[in-house]
């Protein structure tokens, strides 16, 4: 990311019911990138997401809105798991809640990374999804190790499409049970896709692919707008006691 916006994508204005750009206006390079400014309301978040657009800067740049031009997915009925992983979550090492454990979950999330000296998660963005998750938007994925939270992830839940914003791993292999343990109770709700924005190695090796803007914007506006399930996140995976 650069740490100014180029001055050819447009700015956002201060009411969050404004609305964003045509998502096939992003740049190409940076892939993506479509618009800056605004804030992190929840109106425009949960636009911003049914639009198939994200937040994503750092503490020294104003709010960046994406959409990038590929599309890093899960199918849930696709998740691939090794013969190591399986024998993993046969063995119990990890209780998987949802719901519990949010505040922790994404400020699990925001602490840099080995390779990192600093986080896009900051405290506005980790107020705001805050806020999500009170209204029953946001939700978070915990994997809880001899009583301790080991790792976990947090997104937000529209219609039958689940967006990925984070995860985080303390205890090996507690991320990948927790990817797993969604994208199975995913299928049985019957969603779409679960939405990881980018790509990285650690998701592909998992059966994450890659599809088009245009193909996860038709399938967004299908199924970002179904019924969301009768069951809570908590419900359906139980709790850590």
């Amino acid at each position: 990311m650069h740490n100014r916006p180029p001055l050819m994508i447009p700015q956002l204005g201060t009411d969050p019911a404004s609305g964003f750009p045509d998502p096939g206006e992003a740049l190409t390079h940076p892939d993506g990138l479509l618009a800056w400014g605004g804030d992190l309301d929840p109106v425009r978040l949960v636009e911003a997401y049914h639009r198939g657009i994200f937040p994503w800067y750092s503490d020294e740049q104003p709010i960046l809105w994406w959409s990038p031009s590929r599309r890093c997915v899960f199918r849930p009925e696709c998740v691939h798991v090794s013969k190591r992983l399986q024998r993993t979550i046969d063995q119990g090492k990890f209780v998987i809640t949802a719901d519990q454990a949010f505040d922790q979950v994404i400020r699990g999330c925001a602490l840099p990374r080995k390779t990192q000296d600093s986080t896009w998660i900051m405290p506005e963005m980790i107020d705001a999804y805050r806020r999500l998750h009170r209204m029953g938007i946001a939700h978070s994925i915990e994997a809880w190790h001899e009583g301790e939270l080991a790792g976990g992830l947090y997104g937000l839940s529209l219609g039958r499409v689940f967006f990925g914003e984070s995860m985080f791993s303390l205890v090996r292999d507690a991320s990948k049970v927790v990817i797993v343990r969604l994208c199975r109770q995913l299928q049985q709700w019957g969603f779409a896709l679960l939405d990881c924005q980018l790509n990285n190695a650690h998701l592909l090796s998992l059966g994450a692919i890659e599809i088009s803007r245009d193909e996860f914007l038709n399938t967004l506006r299908v199924q970002g707008e179904a019924p969301p399930p009768a069951e809570t996140f908590a419900q359906a995976f139980g709790s850590a006691s």
